[in-house]
């Protein structure tokens, strides 16, 4: 397989038609290599438009979910960004590049120790892997929650538990696929103040229920 041609075939092929056409996200995809972050009896489907099994019954996003949720974060070289469900650490990653620091958190000890391994390896130094369960927020080992720039959950919720809108700062975002099979949104939150949260359904897609997700009380944004 030529890898740099499957790789262009991807990001024409999957990523564009998903309308991601910011020219740095897709320059992005080119510069941190899937491949690297897949594990090795999957590499060959590195660049399919499929999710990929990983350790514990996990899996990595489809890549153009992964790139469209990376599209419309518009993170900033300045900003902090807390990813919910490290897997792989291929998003972590993609997310490092654009941002000042990552936090990135995986309730599976086989997954945190896998994606620490990887972005290591891969030379990344501004992402933090935790270990715990952030389907419903995230309180760091001092006990406190953060607030952040930029929240990514790389899952999907059956609804989003209010504890992610506490977590943004007034002019953060949150990316999220909300729903249940076969009805889910690629949603856009926005805190555009104290008190007010604006939402955006994206894309309507489907993918597999973060782990040790629940359906909490609704709460609207």
């Amino acid at each position: 397989m030529n890898i740099e041609q499957a790789r262009f075939n991807m990001i024409e092929q999957q990523i564009r038609p998903w309308n991601v056409l910011a020219q740095d996200v897709l320059d992005l995809l080119t510069v941190v290599k899937r491949e690297e972050f897949v594990p090795a009896a999957y590499r060959s489907l590195a660049f399919f438009d499929t999710e990929i099994p990983l350790p514990g019954g996990e899996n990595m996003l489809a890549p153009k979910i992964e790139a469209r949720i990376l599209q419309e974060a518009n993170v900033k070289k300045h900003e902090y960004v807390l990813e919910i469900g490290a897997g792989s650490g291929y998003m972590a990653a993609l997310l490092a590049h654009k941002a000042r620091h990552v936090t990135t958190v995986d309730i599976s000890p086989e997954l945190k120790a896998l994606a620490e391994q990887n972005l290591s390896d891969y030379g990344v130094t501004n992402v933090d892997v935790q270990l715990g369960n952030g389907a419903q927020g995230w309180v760091g080992a001092d006990g406190k929650a953060g607030e952040y720039d930029v929240i990514v959950v790389s899952g999907s919720l059956p609804v989003l538990p209010e504890a992610f809108g506490k977590q943004l700062k007034v002019g953060g975002r949150l990316l999220a696929i909300v729903g249940s099979a076969p009805v889910m949104e690629l949603q856009l939150i926005t805190r555009t103040s104290e008190h007010v949260f604006e939402t955006l359904n994206i894309v309507e897609t489907v993918a597999k229920p973060l782990h040790a997700a629940v359906t909490p009380s609704h709460f609207s944004f």
